[in-house]
Formats: C-alpha cells, structure tokens, sequence
C-alpha cells in the first residue's frame, strides 16, 4: 500500500543523499534499478526475445543501459537505440555505458531507425526533465509511439513531469509499465499522465531509510473513520447541522445529491435551502430531508445560525440571487464548503482572500483556472502549484481530478489514489460537497474533513462502479457510502 509520494524533485535528493551521506555508490544503485526493471519486464512480458531499448544522455539512459546488458547477459536480442550526444554521459551513467558496451559492442547515436523489439524500454528523460522537450527527443517518442509495441517506462514515462503530473509534451510515451526507483512520484499519480504510466511498480533499491528527511505528500485514507464512530446512547443532535444553499430553478437535482450524500455520512440534521419551485421535487425524492424554499438572503437568516456547517454553491448559478445567499452565508462565520457556482463567484469578485479561514473550496480544474486567473490547461500542467496556491490565503483547497490533491497553507498535504474514471459524470461533485459538509458539521477539523471526504467519494465511487452494469450516476456514489471500515 502507498503511504506517501513525493515530488521527482525529492527523490533526486534522496538519491543523492544516499551516496554522498550513506556511501552507496550511484553506479550501485543504477544496476539496482536496471535489474529491478528488467525482472519486471520478464515477469511482465515473459515471451519477448528482443527489446529495443532507447536511451537519452543522463543518469535515466544508464538504467537503461543496464537493462541492456542484462537482457543481452539472459540471451536475448538487444537493439539500443542513443538519443543525444553520448560526449554529454557523465559519472555513473558512463559506467553503466561501458558496461552495456562490454556487452553490445559500441555504441553510436542513432540516424535512421526504427523500433524493433517486441518490447520497448524508455530511458529517454527521466524525474529531471523539465520544459519543452528538444525535437530530437519528441521525434524518439513519436517514434516509439507508431511501433504499437508495449512500453517499459524507467522510473517515468518520458515527456511526464515527475513533479506535478503535467505533460512536457501533447503525447508522452505511453507505458504499460513503470518501474519508478527510490519513492512514488506524485507525478505519476495526478493529473493528465495517469494515462500515461500505466501500471507503477516501486522498486525502492534498497536505500537507507534515512535518506528520506523531506516528509512528502500523504495519500488519503479512511484512519480517521473511527472518529465517526457513535455511542450507543447517542441522538441526532450530536452529529451537527448541516445547512446546503443552492438549486436554481432548474438546477434542484445538484442541493438534492448533495444533501442526501452528508445525510449517509453522518450528518444530524441536512437542510436545503433553494428556490421554492424545487422544493416538492426534492421532498418527494429525499423525505429525510429539511427543505426551505429561499427566495432572498433574508430567507435563510435563521437557517444559518443555528447550522454548524454551510455546503454552498451546488446549482446555485451567477446571479444576483445566489450571490446574495453566499454572502450571508460568508457573513456568518461558520465552516464552509464552496463548490461549483459558489467557487466561480468568487473567482469573479477577486474573493480567495476574503475567505474564513475555515473554508474548503472543492473546485475542478475548469474551477480552479477561474480563481488563479488562468487556464484549465495551466492548471492540469501544474496541478502541485495549482493547488498549493488556492490555499495559500488560510483556505484548505480540494483540486478534483484524477489524483485528486488537498493543499492547506501553500502546500499539498494529501492526494487521493482511490476513484475511477466512471466517477467523472454530473452530480459527482454535488455528492463530494456534501460528504465533506457533513465532517465539518460533525466536528472534524477542514483539513481532517477534507482528506476523509476525498477519501470516502472515492471509495463509494470504487464500490458503486464495480456493482454498476451500465454508466455510473451520482446517486449510485452517494447510495454506495458506507461508514464503516
């Protein structure tokens, strides 16, 4: 199980750490990883008899480099193909050079060529490569790309960034495998490059433990389930009020799932406040529900007094209307939830730094470019800052997606490995708002509330898919919510 990843940036230090501090030798750990990968590679693709292995100009090459002696050591037929100028291999990559050399015979950078093998090992760009891929490289991966063979990725697929997940490049190499070394990337678990690593294997080439002196970022988990646990004496009353504002006129289904999925959660009592036009609809649906049709601020005075948590903005739409509820809702000072309409009225007032301190914000990647100023593009290519900068004003901030990320304070704390792409459908995230609404009315701590609702989406969102037949449906996530361990 993943307890932690960590940036490709950290992993280098841990590298290094490990020679200069601990005295392994690097040439030591490259033939580590370069076995490591070719094991899997055999128990991965056990028929394969030839492998074209193509290798850029850095310490990734000298894996692969390895990988190539070894394969020609187990008698199988080895095309290397060198990408770059070899005079620019230094230290332990020109080691492992001469030992595949030892091997293979010299080695030239490549003219014209073709892939080969049955099976193709990336060692172009490895945790280091940053910015825009040089042509010859991007020239190397179209080509792997057009042989239609599978893919043995060396630590990441070249053209990922290792540190946030985003693409150097519109088409990376698309593994089948990664075998990554030292510590999981966080940029191979969020972010556009899921699709490219397929599955990831650590081999962590036995370095000391000491070497990880930088903390990383903590995959979510259900540990703090057992603060939901109730006393068998217990009432409603002790499991908070939660009070969801949203549902324009045609938007009442969006307050609906968000409120039934913190009722399953946990929550005390879970009031709707929305137009008045939706409320016998959602009443007829959810009769364990409060309901008050709001046509003003005025309206839900009452409501936001006595809740212990506000879920704003699910269907709440851009309008004088939901702009004056969420401010009497901001007012109020309690812990918050912003989602969807609420989000992009704050992007439009210039309001992150307004926020209460207390505030979660659960905005997708469309969500997150309108309060940054930027585009959704940007923010699927530097998700880590992404999120990281959304909470820099005291919010905690929920970036959704593919490995979904939860930053307080100006840093990512957790991601969330959990979750599927079926969960990407309408009302998704209606039912993740009021999952964390509920832990806040219950008590929790936002950030606590934050990383166990992820956690809790995800899951039932895993549960719901594997029982579902056909598309999956928010309702299906929200029904599929279970408490216990």
């Amino acid at each position: 199980m993943v307890a932690r990843v960590h940036t490709g940036t950290d992993v280098r230090a841990f590298d290094r750490r490990a020679i200069d501090d601990f005295g392994v030798p690097g040439i030591r750990l490259m033939h580590r990883a370069g076995s490591a990968a070719f094991r899997a590679l055999r128990e991965r693709w056990p028929e394969a008899r030839r492998l074209s292995i193509v290798c850029g100009a850095g310490n990734n090459a000298g894996d692969g480099y390895v990988v190539a002696g070894l394969a020609r050591d187990a008698g199988l037929d080895v095309q290397l193909v060198q990408i770059g100028r070899l005079d620019k291999l230094e230290g332990d990559a020109l080691l492992a050079k001469d030992f595949a050399e030892c091997r293979l015979g010299p080695i030239a950078e490549a003219k014209d060529w073709c892939i080969e093998g049955d099976v193709v090992v990336d060692a172009l760009l490895g945790t280091g490569a940053r910015g825009e891929v040089r042509e010859a490289f991007r020239q190397a991966i179209e080509r792997i790309a057009e042989a239609d063979k599978p893919v043995l990725a060396l630590d990441v697929p070249s053209g990922v960034d290792a540190n946030s997940g985003g693409l150097l490049t519109p088409h990376p190499v698309c593994a089948g495998l990664t075998v990554t070394f030292v510590a999981h990337k966080i940029g191979l678990v969020t972010g556009p490059a899921v699709d490219y690593a397929g599955d990831v294997l650590l081999a962590d080439l036995n370095v000391p433990s000491e070497v990880f002196d930088r903390p990383g970022i903590a995959v979510a988990t259900g540990d703090a389930l057992e603060l939901l646990q109730r006393r068998r004496n217990a009432h409603k009353g002790d499991f908070g009020r939660l009070l969801v504002v949203g549902g324009e006129a045609d938007m009442g289904g969006a307050v609906l799932l968000a409120g039934e999925a913190a009722l399953r959660t946990g929550a005390g009592l879970a009031t709707i406040a929305t137009r008045s036009v939706n409320r016998t609809a959602v009443l007829a649906r959810r009769p364990e529900l409060m309901v008050r049709g709001a046509e003003s601020a005025a309206d839900i005075e009452d409501l936001v007094e006595r809740a212990n948590a506000i879920a704003v903005g699910p269907g709440l739409g851009r309008n004088d209307w939901g702009e004056a509820l969420l401010d009497a809702c901001l007012r109020a000072g309690k812990p918050l939830v912003l989602d969807a309409d609420a989000l992009n009225i704050v992007a439009a007032n210039d309001g992150l730094a307004r926020l209460p301190a207390t505030t979660i914000l659960t905005p997708h990647p469309g969500e997150a470019g309108r309060l940054l100023g930027q585009d959704t593009a940007w923010i699927q290519s530097h998700r880590t800052d992404a999120a990281a900068m959304l909470s820099e004003h005291g919010a905690i901030a929920v970036l959704k997606g593919a490995g979904t990320l939860i930053a307080s304070n100006g840093a990512v704390r957790c991601v969330s490995l959990a979750g599927n792409p079926a969960m990407a459908t309408a009302g998704s995230g209606d039912v993740l708002t009021g999952i964390v609404g509920a832990l806040l009315a219950r008590g929790l701590e936002p950030l606590a509330a934050a990383e166990l609702g992820v956690w809790l989406h995800a899951r039932a969102g895993d549960d719901a898919a594997r029982a579902c037949q056909a598309s999956l449906l928010a309702s299906d996530i929200a029904a599929a919510l279970r408490l216990a361990p």
